[in-house]
């Protein structure tokens, strides 16, 4: 019997999971954290050592208090900046009080001393740089998202926290950048617990503006539950299902192939796929398109657009092997259809 099941289950596969490819792009299509067509060119810019574009979209940003798009930007330069330095030290150079420059730099440090082994110490040397960027714009809340990330590396007590917390909402009451943040610092894996994370995001996620990312806040949590090693045995699994069902009616109401929500729809993906979910997550995988990105596979492996391919691969095997050879549906005691 079991022979004569593995055996059915081949053949579906066989059968099924080449036309479950439709609406997937080819893996040589597949990009990894691209940029969007704005932060593209800066890029591109910064590659050749002319820092003058990323300034002037920094600047945009700044202006305009797209404090979302800000903060992606800001990390993203950070990042080159980190990989590819001389455009970012010309900057510097020709203006170094620059409000946005300022903001790279802290991001820039924040980063590079959370990886290192003794971030702790690392961190409260940085403490100015993040004090300087707050001061040249109060009304910017994404030097505010880089404190909170600050005061998770280095230990700080929930009373500091909650001042720090208040003063991000203050500026922006809905800044996914900001709750992301304070998640992680109240994830079980720092200073929380589980349910304290699933608490805190459902609570985001329910005074949400339509359409807000911090939708995607509990299945956040419910990632941080199902990838921590700990026996599932905390949260019950219908908050979990819930979590991914807020999530993927947010990702239904943006565009299939739409970059801004790319990475809450792979971490949406991951969740699916640990839900055992594999149909949602296929449906996932044709909205997200091209646009991998590092998290969350980098929490799982260290190639994680490899990773992200093989995935594909496994989520329509699966799909494939619980569809019916010919006819109607499978049904949970079909076991031969």
């Amino acid at each position: 019997m079991p022979f004569l099941r593995a055996l059915i289950r081949t053949t579906r596969m066989l059968r099924h999971t080449s036309a479950l490819g439709l609406g997937l792009p080819p893996d040589e299509e597949l990009l990894l954290d691209a940029p969007d067509d704005r932060l593209a060119p800066a890029l591109v810019a910064a590659g050749r050592g002319d820092h003058g574009p990323a300034a002037k979209a920094l600047a945009l940003t700044r202006d305009a208090a797209e404090w979302e798009n800000r903060d992606r930007a800001v990390q993203r330069l950070a990042a080159f900046a980190a990989a590819r330095p001389e455009w970012f030290e010309a900057w510097q150079e020709a203006s170094p009080h620059d409000p946005d420059l300022l903001l790279v730099k802290a991001e820039l440090a924040v980063t590079r001393a959370l990886a290192a082994p003794a971030h702790a110490e690392l961190l409260r040397e940085v403490t100015p740089l993040i004090l300087a960027a707050a001061e040249s714009d109060p009304r910017d809340p994404v030097p505010w998202r880089i404190a909170l990330d600050h005061a998770r590396g280095t230990n700080a007590p929930h009373t500091e926290f909650e001042q720090l917390w208040a003063r991000a909402v203050r500026r922006s009451p809905h800044h996914y950048g900001c709750h992301v943040a304070a998640l992680r610092y109240l994830s079980a894996a720092w200073y929380g617990s589980h349910k304290e994370c699933f608490d805190f995001a459902e609570r985001a996620a329910q005074d949400a503006l339509p359409g807000s990312l911090l939708q995607a806040l509990p299945a956040r949590a419910a990632l941080a539950y199902l990838t921590s090693g700990a026996p599932h045995t905390g949260i019950p699994h219908a908050r979990l299902d819930a979590a991914a069902d807020l999530a993927a009616k947010l990702s239904r109401s943006y565009e299939p192939a739409d970059p801004w929500p790319a990475e809450v729809r792979n971490l949406l993906t991951c969740v699916l796929v640990e839900l055992g979910r594999w149909e949602d997550a296929l449906d996932q995988l044709r909205l997200i398109g091209p646009y991998a990105t590092s998290f969350p596979w980098d929490r799982l492996t260290d190639d994680p657009l490899g990773h992200f391919m093989e995935l594909r691969g496994q989520v329509r095997l699966e799909v494939a092997a619980a569809m019916p050879l010919r006819g109607g549906p499978v049904r949970s005691d079909d076991h031969y259809a």
